[in-house]
């Protein structure tokens, strides 16, 4: 994987961009960056108006102005937050994959060719100016005639080792001219094939991308629908920061958004001018008023999400979808920052396609999908996630199956206990994947801690829940059940499951009562095995004699 961080002082967001991809991230990231510098110039530039509005010396009349002005912005601000779900419905939300790539061409111009010194024309003997002036008195006085001959050969041989020198400056003059333009010329070659391999492994890399995607490949989904996202345009003012998953067996995606908060919101109503002291006051929201659309504005935040990742799904690779919509904001009680889901929502495909988003209720709509939510989201009232999973547990390793080697001749009792662990994953996979479920296996323990952890979508009895394996020859002791406790609430678990070879103590069913703990015995063990096409067998005694035996 490759991320790039992005930050924006100014704006004070902060953005990791990951994908599988090295360019298509580069290119994610340079997209980000434009969107953030035309953001801050659109806010430099708001701001210097505001401050040379406020410092300007102006008539009351143009105060008057300002402040009606000032008063339709805040009016239209409004009217645009109401319209957040509508404004989505405009917009067709699929990736345009060719507007993703690098069309430019190479924008500098090629070096022009030097110009060449000519060179001068050779002399020649034969030239009047070499020709020797003979006169009467010459030939008569031969040595006068052999004075004029010399004379004239010698001008001659002087021209030609002139032209001779200026010929050779010439030719050094023309090959470093060449020289230093072959040069020039190459680095020009190089630049442009440079910008065309670049240009060809960026449009090569989001072909792959794009035939990724086709091909169902999870991770290319999950970078699809962030572009997706990322497309969506919300005010400046808005985080805009989310994370993603997806199960490619259930088809489901999984979104941590992050919604604005309370004091990211305008709540500014109308400006007015009061001649009568040259200032002007200010008016806000009533504070019922301001909850009141803070709440259906985080509604519409989470249909219109839900709407975008829907419609952007080319392939049908998401049936479903869980939205977890999470508030920073400042604890009241210890004055720290605190990061609560206070709305959750778990929707399928055909059932939100069905709804006309253009005339919905936001806040009916998300109770009429079963979304969960206190009913002032205004409170900030945390909530646990429909589904919410773990990617960064370092301890989740990959699995294999062991069933399907099994016949009513091994002894479960006996088997290897890393084998033992990777069967009651397979066994809980089987049962939590009808119900769009999860279960992930851990690093080898020997049984201590966490064997198993699985992810139950369901919204009244599921959540994370915690499996332990004990390939067990003797009765299980309450200990035993006492530390699964543990494990459940250590990691913030809805249930416990302990599964065992052998049977249990009262003492330990005692405890379990009344407690989000389920004991399971080999007999339970060896029906789930047979409920899932499978056989075995327990022999607890033949189980000792070989483990002592080896």
């Amino acid at each position: 994987m490759y991320q790039i961080e992005l930050k924006h002082e100014g704006l004070k967001k902060y953005r990791v961009i990951k994908g599988s991809d090295r360019y298509v991230v580069e290119q994610k990231a340079r997209m980000q960056q434009i969107v953030w510098e035309e953001m801050w110039d659109k806010k430099q530039m708001m701001q210097a108006q505001k401050e040379a509005r406020e410092l300007a010396a102006m008539e009351k009349e143009q105060k008057k102005a300002l402040a009606i002005q000032l008063t339709n912005e805040a009016i239209e601000q409004q009217e645009a937050l109401s319209k957040t779900l509508q404004y989505t419905l405009d917009v067709d939300d699929k990736i345009n994959w060719e507007a993703l790539k690098d069309t430019s061409t190479f924008n500098k111009k090629k070096p022009i060719p030097p110009r060449m010194f000519d060179y001068p024309e050779e002399p020649r003997e034969t030239e009047e100016k070499y020709l020797p002036k003979i006169g009467l008195v010459d030939k008569i006085f031969a040595s006068l005639k052999q004075k004029k001959i010399d004379e004239a050969r010698r001008l001659y041989e002087l021209d030609y080792e002139k032209w001779q020198r200026t010929n050779e400056e010439i030719s050094r003059k023309n090959e470093e001219n060449q020289k230093n333009y072959d040069g020039i010329l190459s680095n020009w070659n190089e630049e442009k094939e440079e910008f065309e391999t670049r240009q060809k492994e960026n449009n090569d890399a989001i072909n792959a991308q794009k035939a990724s995607y086709q091909k169902g490949d999870p991770s290319a989904i999950v970078e699809y629908c962030d572009m997706v996202l990322s497309n969506s345009i919300y005010p400046d003012y808005f985080p805009q920061k989310f994370d993603l998953d997806y199960n490619s067996l259930t088809k489901t995606l999984i979104v941590e958004y992050s919604l604005p908060s309370q004091k990211d919101i305008p709540s500014l109503k109308e400006v007015k001018y009061i001649q009568s002291r040259d200032e002007f006051k200010e008016y806000f929201l009533a504070e019922s008023t301001f909850n009141k659309m803070y709440d259906d504005l985080l509604f519409q935040i989470t249909l219109r999400t839900i709407h975008e990742l829907y419609e952007a799904d080319d392939i049908d690779a998401i049936q479903s979808v869980v939205f977890n919509g999470w508030v920073n904001s400042i604890d009241k009680a210890t004055g720290k920052e605190v990061n609560a889901c206070i709305l959750s929502i778990q929707t399928t495909k055909s059932e939100f396609l069905e709804i006309n988003l253009g005339h919905v209720e936001p806040k009916i709509c998300f109770k009429n999908l079963k979304g969960i939510g206190s009913s002032k989201l205004h409170s900030l009232s945390p909530i646990a996630p429909i589904l919410k999973i773990d990617r960064e547990d370092a301890r989740f390793v990959s699995s294999y199956d062991v069933a399907d080697a099994l016949d009513e001749t091994d002894n479960l009792a006996a088997m290897d206990w890393q084998d033992f662990e990777h069967l009651i994953r397979e066994l809980f996979a089987k049962e939590f994947n009808q119900s769009g479920g999860e279960v992930r296996i851990t690093r080898a323990s020997k049984d201590g801690g966490v064997d198993a952890v699985a992810f139950d979508p369901d919204p009244i009895r599921g959540g994370k829940i915690v499996i332990q394996a004990k390939r067990y020859t003797n009765v299980v002791g309450v200990s035993a059940v006492r530390d699964l406790y543990g494990t459940v609430m250590n990691e913030g678990a809805t249930k416990g499951i302990l599964v065992s070879t052998a049977d249990y103590g009262p003492d330990a069913y005692n405890f379990a009562k009344g407690k989000p703990l389920t004991l399971l015995n080999g007999n339970n063990l060896l029906h789930l095995l047979e409920k899932h096409g499978h056989k075995a067998k327990i022999d607890l005694k033949e189980a000792k004699k070989l483990l002592s035996e080896s």
